[in-house]
């Protein structure tokens, strides 16, 4: 078999390892791998490359994705998925792994519909939204790149006893910015998920000053858009000078840490196991092991935050 693969949406650490891995399981599988580059956009404009073991070389270490990745609106029109379907079948490719979230599993599942053209999805995306499943590539360096960011804020905020608001990404999930708060014991953790109450944290944070409290973090999602509505909230309601830190695409970025290098490998290696009998399928990472998924199964369910972090985090919302 001739398996390509590509990356699709939003970059994120751990994809390189996935790339590596699938070359050299290909090479012990007798598979020849390819690389898709510039993912769907790259697809429909023929960028299609027989890869070898140099391509890969030194590359775990690194964040990105050494083939690139983009967003493809021509993808919606069906002229240009014949393009890319001509693409694969002049270079002989027989089957797809694509590393990415919801919308680009989406897209090859139309795509498999109208050409039969076998897939297997690998959830690769910061944001850690992909329903029935609990581990997206990237996430774990995320985390880590958060952690180093607010434990250097941290230092400013006690020193000159402020209230430091800082935005994650994460568009309408509040996953990184609930874990984050969590985990590194934020004052504040507001996302779109739940529904906070202000006025309880202004009581709760009077009372905490009145006991030495110096210093706040705030740790809130961009999906909600109110990052500076909180510093200025700081500032009228609690007294605290205030500012706001938006990491934005320092999430994204970043060396892989060792979870993220093993499981990306563990996702390659369980789809190349099923490429040819399981085509259509997403690998998912649900209660410590690999479960293979219908897309619409995934379609049809709703993502929801763990309901112990949530537990946990109640206090932070003002609930």
């Amino acid at each position: 078999m001739n398996i390509a693969i590509l990356t699709s949406g939003g970059d994120s650490s751990g994809m390189n390892p996935a790339i590596k891995k699938f070359v050299e399981c290909c090479y012990e599988k007798n598979y020849t791998p390819y690389f898709i580059y510039d993912g769907l956009e790259g697809m429909i404009d023929g960028k299609i490359k027989k890869a070898s073991y140099k391509d890969v070389a030194g590359i775990i270490y690194r964040g990105g994705t050494i083939i690139r990745s983009s967003r493809s609106k021509r993808w919606y029109e069906k002229k240009y998925r014949k393009i890319a379907y001509e693409n694969l079948k002049n270079n002989k490719i027989d089957a797809l792994i694509i590393l990415g979230g919801d919308g680009s599993f989406r897209a090859l599942d139309v795509f498999y519909d109208e050409f039969k053209i076998p897939f297997m999805g690998i959830p690769a995306t910061i944001d850690n939204d992909i329903p029935l499943n609990e581990y997206t590539i990237g996430v774990d360096t995320a985390l880590n790149v958060i952690r180093e960011a607010v434990d250097d804020i941290r230092d400013t905020a006690s020193s000159f006893s402020r209230a430091f608001v800082i935005e994650t990404m994460g568009r309408e999930c509040g996953y990184l910015a609930l874990t984050s708060a969590v985990a590194n014991g934020a004052e504040m953790c507001l996302i779109p998920e739940v529904k906070y109450n202000l006025d309880n944290l202004k009581k709760r944070y009077l009372d905490e000053i009145k006991n030495g409290r110096s210093y706040f973090l705030a740790i809130v999602a961009e999906g909600l858009n109110i990052s500076y509505k909180i510093k200025e909230w700081f500032e009228k309601e609690i007294g605290f000078e205030s500012r706001v830190t938006i990491l934005g695409h320092i999430q994204r970025g970043g060396s892989p840490t060792v979870i993220e290098r093993l499981r990306a490998a563990e996702f390659v290696k369980t789809a190349l196991d099923n490429i040819e009998k399981k085509p259509d399928k997403i690998v998912t990472y649900y209660d410590d092991k690999f479960v293979l998924r219908d897309l619409k199964d995934i379609v049809n369910s709703k993502y929801e935050l763990d309901e112990n972090m949530l537990a946990l985090a109640k206090k932070l919302m003002g609930i």
